[in-house]
C-alpha cells in the first residue's frame, strides 16, 4: 500500500504544474494588483509555473515586413512610451483609460484585464467615448483622460496608427501613452490575460 501511495504522489506531481521555489512577483514588494473591470475586480499577477512558455502566435519571433514591421519606440511627438509597471499604475487609476486598439477578434482572444477595446480602424471617429466633443471643424478634446494604447507587440502597427490618427483628429499627444510591448511582451512576462 505504501508503494501505491508513493506512485499516486509521483503521478500527482507530474499532473500539477511545478511552482517556483520563490514567488514570481511583479516587483519585489508587489505580488499582484487588482483592477476594476466592467465584470468586477480582476487580479493581475504573473504565472507561478517556472516551466511556463509562450506558444502559438505569441512565440513567433519573425513576421513578414510589411505589414508586421518593427515599430518605433515613440509613434508620435509628445507621446510617452511606457512599460508594464507604468501600465499597471494606469490600470489602477480610475481616471485613466487603457485601450486595446486591436480589432475585436484579437481582443476576444485575450487582452489585458481592465482594458477597453477601441479598434484602431475607427477610433478617431469615436473620440466622444473619451470625452471629446464633436464640432463643425472636428473634435474638441479639452477635458480628456490620460490614455494608454497597446496592440500585439513591437511588430504591431495597430496602436501606433490609432495614436497618429487620434492626434490628427484633436486628442492631445501629452495625454497619450504607448505600451509598445503589447500582448506579446505582456504574455512573455506571464502576466494575467482575459479569457
Amino acid at each position: 500500500m505504501r508503494g501505491f501511495s508513493f506512485l499516486v504522489a509521483c503521478f500527482m506531481g507530474l499532473a500539477a504544474p511545478a511552482l517556483a521555489a520563490d514567488p514570481v512577483n511583479i516587483r519585489p514588494d508587489v505580488p499582484s494588483v487588482t483592477v476594476d473591470t466592467p465584470n468586477g475586480p480582476a487580479v493581475i499577477s504573473r504565472a507561478q509555473d517556472p516551466e511556463n512558455r509562450l506558444e502559438g502566435d505569441w512565440a513567433k519571433t519573425s513576421r513578414a515586413c510589411p505589414p508586421f514591421c518593427i515599430q518605433p519606440v515613440s509613434p508620435a511627438e509628445g507621446v510617452r512610451t511606457i512599460g508594464e509597471l507604468e501600465l499597471l499604475d494606469m490600470l489602477q487609476d480610475p481616471e485613466a483609460v487603457v485601450i486595446d486598439s486591436r480589432t475585436p477578434e484579437w481582443f476576444e482572444g485575450g487582452s489585458i484585464p481592465g482594458a477597453v477595446n477601441m479598434p484602431y480602424t475607427g477610433m478617431s471617429d469615436e473620440l466622444d467615448k473619451l470625452g471629446c466633443e464633436l464640432d463643425f471643424d472636428g473634435w474638441i478634446c479639452e477635458a480628456v483622460p490620460e490614455i494608454a494604447l497597446f496592440c500585439n507587440g513591437p511588430w504591431c502597427g495597430q496602436s501606433p496608427t490609432a495614436i497618429r490618427r487620434i492626434i490628427e483628429a484633436g486628442y492631445p499627444a501629452e495625454k497619450i501613452s504607448y505600451y509598445r510591448g503589447g500582448m506579446q511582451v505582456w504574455r512573455m512576462l506571464g502576466l494575467s490575460v482575459t479569457e
